[in-house]
């Protein structure tokens, strides 16, 4: 029989949770934040260092460092006395299935050479890291987003690879002319990956201002600037559309009522682009990721009582969210010839969850 130790960094959210002594600090902790043990569900497999890396700030080391803190305090004073365990391993234990190694990112060299290609949402999350991908492997990137500092971040991060940078808000025509003259007359392809969350309030609480802010941008800002890029791929009898849609694009228990509609319409314009344009050698597809930790999650927050309820409930099966590098895979193998034979698909990439 041997104590439990205190859980460190390397130690997952999971272990925390478990603990008799920093489970309770980690419960306070998120009281404290106005949250509940159920918004911790998709990080579970995570450490608590990885999860500091991913959250994008919204955890930090020195709230790690003080539910560490905290946990020794409380072990020490004795005012939770940890129980002992058996160390050997429980039958459950001896049979529990082998975590995967960690994936590792496989750079296809070459595999864009020669190709022009748009990414929209550049400047982070998964636009960034299809765009350094798309670098990376030989292309020509044609990098937007509504955020000037973010892009020169980007940009400076890949120095001397070919990427030409525009701000641009994808719901404005005039934005899109410019992106149009930084192409310089040819695109290849597309990734339409910029996007909002709603407030996850439902149909009797959404507001007009939520519904059109998430449809321009998710849905107008998609229709627009694949328009815009459609005649020059017709014109060279080929190219390829990514769109980014969504779990929820293929279930109701993923988001409110605003972003549930609008990546609802994403795969209806996918399936009808693919149609329309198949013939002409144009693929449209679109990647739909299950938990992504991107900072799209920055201004998640729910509105409604209701929806929190309920949608927290249904994330509770969601499956450990995954890196922007990971989404960025998926969308680079649509977007290149490698997705030859593929058109007019919703493929979902989330681990299983569509599965469930």
């Amino acid at each position: 029989m041997s104590p439990i130790a205190a859980p460190t960094g390397d130690n997952k959210v999971a272990d925390w949770l478990s603990h008799p002594v920093a489970g309770p600090v980690v419960r306070e902790w998120l009281t404290s934040q106005g949250a509940s043990e159920r918004s911790l569900a998709p990080a579970k497999r995570f450490t608590f260092n990885k999860l500091i890396k991913l959250s994008g700030g919204r955890f930090t080391q020195d709230m790690l460092d003080q539910m560490m803190a905290e946990t020794a305090r409380r072990m020490v004073d004795g005012d939770a006395v940890p129980v002992p365990v058996d160390d050997a391993p429980a039958e459950s234990v001896r049979h529990a299935p082998v975590e995967a190694p960690e994936w590792v990112e496989k750079v296809t060299d070459g595999r864009f050479t020669g190709k022009t290609v748009v990414v929209t949402g550049a400047g982070s999350g998964i636009g960034r890291a299809t765009a350094s991908r798309v670098a990376r492997e030989g292309g020509r990137v044609v990098a937007l987003d509504i955020s000037e500092p973010r892009l020169k971040e980007f940009a400076a991060e890949h120095d001397g690879l070919d990427i030409t940078v525009v701000t641009a808000d994808v719901t404005k025509d005039e934005d899109i002319a410019a992106v149009l003259e930084a192409a310089g007359g040819r695109i290849d392809a597309l990734a339409n990956v910029a996007g909002i969350m709603d407030n996850m309030t439902p149909l009797g609480e959404v507001t007009d201002e939520v519904w059109e802010r998430v449809f321009a941008v998710n849905v107008t800002g998609v229709m627009k600037l694949s328009r815009a890029v459609i005649p020059l791929m017709l014109a060279a009898g080929q190219g390829s559309i990514v769109n980014v849609a969504s779990e929820a694009s293929l279930r109701g228990s993923a988001a409110g009522v605003a972003y549930t509609a609008s990546k609802h319409a994403v795969a209806g314009l996918t399936k009808s682009s693919g149609f329309m344009y198949g013939p002409h050698g144009i693929r449209v597809n679109a990647v739909a990721p299950g938990g992504v930790a991107t900072n799209i999650g920055e201004t998640l927050r729910y509105d409604s009582e209701l929806a929190q309820e309920r949608l927290e409930t249904a994330m509770a099966i969601l499956p450990t969210p995954v890196t922007p590098d990971q989404l960025a895979a998926s969308i680079c193998f649509l977007l290149s010839d490698d997705g030859v034979n593929i058109n007019g698909v919703v493929l979902p990439s989330d681990g299983g969850w569509s599965a469930v």
